[in-house]
Formats: C-alpha cells, structure tokens, sequence
C-alpha cells in the first residue's frame, strides 16, 4: 500500500476546479465517460497496429447507479500504478502548487492536460475509487481512493479483468445524480453519439401488465451517427429520421447541407433549415457542437454566422478551440475560418438546389426566405453569393431572381429622375384596392409580407443602383412613379378649403392618429377618397418595432394623407351642395375677409424694402390685429362649414369607407357605420 500527499492544501485545489475549470457540475459525467470512450478507443488504435494482440471482447462501457455510488466501467487499456501516479497524483496538479501558480489567472491555458477531467468528479463526490488493470502483459491492478483531501491511498487491487472502473461516492448535497432519471438525461444529453456502446440498465418490456428489466444491456448511444458516414451513403429518408431523431415534434425540414471537410481543419456535421410557422418567434441555439462525438454546447454563435444560429443540426470538429472544460469556445483563427466556410458551403449549397430543381425551392421560399434574408441583411459575404438565388414573390405568386425583376419592370416602371420604384405590398387583402389600381396602369407590386421585409427594402435600396421601393398604398396610384411634373389641381382655393374643412372636421381625433386632407384630380373612374400613409414615416415606424434604437419613431402617431378625388362625381356634388347651403352665412364673412385682406396687403407692401425699426409701431400693431381677425373669420367659416358636414351623411360614409379600406374603422365608429349604412339602403 502507498499512501501519498497530492501536494496541494483542499483549499487551494478544489476551489480552482469548480471555479475556473467547470461551471456546470452536471458535465462530471461527460467527462468520466469520455475517459472510458478515449481508454477504449486506444485499445482498439493498438489492437489495429498489432500492439495489443489479444481479443478485444465486448467493449461496451457500463454505467451503473447504486444505493450511493455511481461507477463508470470501461474495458480499455487501463493503467499500472506507475501510470496513476503519473497521469492522476502529478500532471494534474504539475506538482500541484507549481500548477497553480502557473494557470491562476489563465484557466483556457490549461488546455490538453490530461486528467483534469477526471477531477471534475469531486465536484459531486465526497470519495473516488479508481480500480484499474493495464492492458499490458504481466501488469498488475491497482487500486486508488481520495477522499477529496490532499490525501490518497494507492494499493494493490484484485480485478481480474483489463480497464478501468471509476467509483464516486456521491456527496450529500449532489444525491440528484443518483437518480436513474437524472443519469439517463445526462447521458443522452452529452453521450448520445459516443462512439463506442454505453449501457447503462437494462432494457424493458412489458409483463403481467407492468414494465420489468429484461437481461439485456440498454445501449444509450448511436456509435455512428448520420454525419459520420458518406452523403452518398446516405437517403432523403435518412437525414429526415435523424431530424426527427433531434427534434421530435418538428416538421419535415426544407433542406439540409451535408458538411465534410478536411483541410485546412477537420468539420463535419448536418444543418437543416427548419419549417418556420409565421408569427411563432424563431429559435436560436438549436444546433449542437460536438467534440469527437462528446457533446459541448448549443451556444455556437462563435462557430456559425449569426444568420445560421436560427437552422438546426450538428456541428463536430476537433479543431474548434475549447477551454479545458469543454464548455466554452475560445478566440482563434481557426474559429473565424469554420464560420467563413460554413457561410460558403451554406450558400452554395442552396444555389445548387435552386439551379437543379428551381420549382421545389420556389415552393419552399415562403419558409426558406427568413434564412437567407437574415443572411443578406447580416453577413455581407453571404449576401454577394444570395444575389444569386434571392427570390422576390409577386402579388400573383410568380418568383423573380433580382435581375429577372428588374429586367421585368424597368420599362414601366421607371420614373422622371431614372430610378427604378419597386412597388410593394405587405398584405394583398388589405392592400388589394392599391394593387388592383397599380396593376391596371400596368405596375407590378411586390408581397412584401415578411417579419423582417422591410429592413430588406432598406438593405435593397442601398445594395441596388437607382432604386426605390414604394409601398403600393403610400401615394395615390397617379404619384406612385411620377412620370412628369406634378399638375395643380383644377379647384380653386375656395373650393379646396371648403372640401378640406368638410372632411378634416368629422375625421378621428385622436393621439394615435394624424390626418392631413387635400384634393387632387384623379379620373372621374376612380375612387372618390383614398387614404395613404408616408412612405418614409411608415417605415420608421415599422423598423422601430424590430431595431433598437429607434423607439422615437414608434411612438409617433400613424401619419396619414386622405386624397379627395375632385374629378369624381360624388366630390363634385357634395362641393356643389355645401356651397349651396353655406353661402348665405358665408358670403358676408367672405366679402369682409376680402376687404381686410387688401389692407393687409397695402401695409404689407409698405413695408417692403425697411428694417424693422423703421415701420411705425402703428402699422405694426395694425397688421397684428388684421392677422388676428383673420384668423378669428377664418374659425368662423370653418364652424359653419364644420356644423354642415356633421349631419351629411355621404361626408361620414366616405369617411368611413377609406378608413373601413384601411382597416382602420373600429369599435363603436365602426358599429355607426354599419347602421348609417342600413339606413342609406332603406331609403
């Protein structure tokens, strides 16, 4: 028997393994097991040199829970005492103090120091046992035991058989890992793809109408997983079983990339692009990084580009620099180079699919197009190689490439100053008045219904040459895409101003909304009265609810134009009647306006051509009280105008209509609508 000092106090030690070197007690177990996978898999390398020339047996590594134990057992190629004591008394600690001193302050240097993972076991043990048998001819077992002091005990053991079993004595405060249920999610969650057979129970069926355990081992682990073997190994249905095997409950995927890579650094994995049901907020974190097969994390936006950590899969490479415990990714070279190649393998990989079977990915975009547009909007390598198989979607459901789209509208819809307006809509039922206009004037309009569709606009807009995009209910159909200089409406200002007052007053009021009213000619075949919304001013509104930064725009109220149609006839007779009706008691203000407005306008030019002090205090004060009593007239005709309108029927019901077309007629305003409107039709 050897008793020995590990050289270190418990205080120094221990602290320094939960603290810097594992941050999650649970992974004790993915370390302990790794242990066994790696002794097994040497024995194998040299069983396949001639090294080791006897029979390998079954090489399965056993997990077994009793009443307060927990005991992992492997049948690899073990170790002497001489090899204890130098992998488990010395190089794990280096002597230990000397350890200590060197990496106190740089825990990601310790990287590569063998037998660090087994300590991770007295994070939950209060004693470890290890029992173990060289491979080695001849070669004794032996038999080690530390109760978490700076004590151990080494002596000669009886096993009979090759390996290596490690024995933790559980501490009282870890007693969740002797819970078989705790066990088998640790072991599917970090040793799912280990690959050699883990057992761990024994399988189960059904007897006498209970589950009983039959003499069977119950293997936890798929020793080959998908994205070891060759794509061309591989079936359609076999990456939708692993898929499902990963994800349970979700849908058949759109694609999936098959990585493989060996040089410059070793990659191999499966991602999918998930189905994505609309309005159900996108998961991050769904693919796993793998080590060897030992799981690590599924936090990869080290690893992946931004865009990419929204598909799902696996990822495994043993070049991926990790700390010692296996937990986080550290800073290198070799990370920035994967993410480079998994942007281009990725972005190949679905130009070769929209090349070799266009009309299955144009079915797929609906779903498919968050990725790649989070990717354009993100990843400016990515975005060069998207231009390729970008899709844009019409309101006919017909799909365009970027160039296709604009070679299909650059004819039409090219306005005075040369750019090309990309028109578009963001709901087709909504907006279906606005299409039906543009497309009758021989427009296309873009649907543009996507979660993150307008900062693609915006994206598109400064990546394409003379470009503007428009929404198709942003401007009357006529101002859309000037041609030519705008034309004054034929009106007079009278007129304007009485149709403006009619309609302005019986308009919402309220926080949320602004309106602005003026007329303009638009084809006696058109709508009387439409509504649009400020191009500019609606997407601020829309960016600040998906980028931060920009909260002052959303708390601005929806800005909107209502266009009086002034070549309809419907206009045309409420302008007819309302100066009819209003003349009386409009005329005499009218005719006094008139008077004070050309001595306003002699004091005003009086005044031309002098500094300020050099006008007489009494002109000045003579041209403030004109200004006033226009004012107070100008009130006065719009209560007359105000008080006409509020009982016209045909003024609330245009009203209405725009706003019903909107989508901005509700609750109580709404309801009135519908029984002036019984009204209207049973007279």
């Amino acid at each position: 028997m050897q008793k020995g000092n590990i050289g270190v106090t418990t205080e120094n030690i221990f602290p320094v393994i939960k603290k810097f070197l594992y941050s999650d007690h649970e992974i004790f177990l993915r370390e302990i097991v790794s242990n066994a996978i790696d002794a097994t898999q040497k024995l194998k390398t040299l069983a396949q040199s001639g090294e080791f020339k006897d029979e390998l047996g079954d090489l399965t590594v056993h997990v077994k829970l009793e009443k307060d134990t927990l005991t992992i057992s492997d049948r690899g190629i073990g170790m002497t005492a001489e090899e204890i004591d130098k992998y488990i008394n010395q190089i794990a600690f280096s002597g230990a103090n000397d350890f200590l001193e060197k990496y106190k302050n740089d825990a990601n240097a310790i990287i590569g120091h063998f037998g660090l993972g087994f300590y991770s076991a007295f994070m939950v043990s209060k004693k470890v046992e290890i029992i173990t048998k060289s491979y080695k001819q001849d070669a004794k077992a032996a038999h080690w035991t530390c109760d978490g002091s700076p004590s151990f005990v080494l002596e000669d053991s009886d096993k009979a058989d090759r390996g290596t079993d490690i024995i933790l004595h559980i501490d009282d405060d870890c007693r969740e890992f002797l819970q078989e249920s705790r066990i088998s999610e640790l072991l599917n969650k970090y040793c799912r793809f280990l690959p050699v057979p883990i057992a761990f129970g024994k399988k189960k069926e059904w007897k006498d109408g209970k589950q009983v355990e039959t003499a069977e081992d119950l293997i936890v682990n798929d020793v080959d997983p998908l994205w070891t073997k060759r794509p061309a190994d591989l079936k359609d249905e076999d990456y939708k079983k692993f898929y499902h095997d990963l994800y349970p409950m979700a849908d058949d995927p759109l694609f999936w990339i098959h990585l493989n890579v060996d040089y410059p650094f070793h990659l191999t994995g499966i991602l999918y692009f998930p189905k994505v049901h609309r309005h159900v907020e996108l998961q991050k974190n769904k693919i796993q990084l793998y080590c060897n097969q030992v799981f690590v994390t599924d936090i990869v936006e080290g690893i992946v580009p931004e865009f990419m950590t929204l598909l799902h899969g696996v990822i495994d490479s043993p070049d991926i620099p990790l700390n010692v415990s296996r937990s986080y990714l550290q800073s290198d070279s070799n990370v920035k180079k994967i993410s480079t190649y998994i942007t281009k393998k990725v972005a190949d990989r679905l130009d070769q699919i929209f090349k070799d079977n266009r009309s299955e990915f144009e079915q797929k975009w609906d779903n498919l197009r968050i990725f790649i547009n989070f990717g354009m909007l993100t990843q400016e390598d990515f975005y060069e190689r998207a231009t390729k198989f970008n899709l844009l979607k019409d309101t006919e459901g017909k799909y365009y490439t970027l160039d296709e789209y604009k070679e299909l509208i650059k004819g039409e819809q090219t306005d005075k100053d040369g750019s090309i307006v990309y028109l578009y809509a963001n709901n087709k039922d909504e907006q279906y008045s606005f299409i039906q206009a543009a497309n009758n004037k021989g427009y296309n309009v873009l649907l543009m219904d996507g979660e993150i569709d307008v900062a693609v606009v915006n994206m598109l807009e400064q990546k394409l040459d003379k470009t503007r995009f428009v929404r198709v209910d942003s401007d009357t159909v006529e101002r859309l895409i000037p041609k030519k200089d705008s034309t004054k409406d034929e009106l007079e200002k009278a007129e304007n101003s009485l149709l403006s007052t009619m309609f302005s007053s019986q308009l919402p009021k309220n926080e949320k909304m602004d309106f602005h009213v003026m007329t303009e000619s638009m084809g006696e075949n058109n709508e009387p009265i439409i509504i649009t919304q400020s191009e500019y001013m609606r997407r601020m509104k829309d960016m600040a609810n998906i980028q931060a930064g920009m909260g002052y725009y959303g708390q601005m109220p929806d800005m909107y134009t209502v266009v009086l149609n002034s070549d309809h006839h419907l206009i045309k007779d409420l302008l007819n009647k309302a100066e009819e009706s209003c003349k009386a008691a409009l005329t005499p203000i009218d005719v006094e306006m008139t008077t004070i407005r050309k001595r306003h306008d002699e004091l005003w030019a009086a005044r031309q051509g002098k500094k300020d002090d050099e006008v007489p205090q009494s002109e000045k004060d003579e041209l403030d009280n004109i200004n006033k009593t226009l004012n107070e007239k100008k009130t006065q005709k719009d209560a007359i105008i105000t008080e006409y309108a509020k009982d016209n029927q045909i003024v609330h019901q245009l009203i209405d209509l725009a706003l019903l077309q909107n989508n901005l007629l509700k609750g109580e305003a709404l309801s009135e609508f519908i029984k002036r409107s019984v009204n209207i039709i049973k007279e």
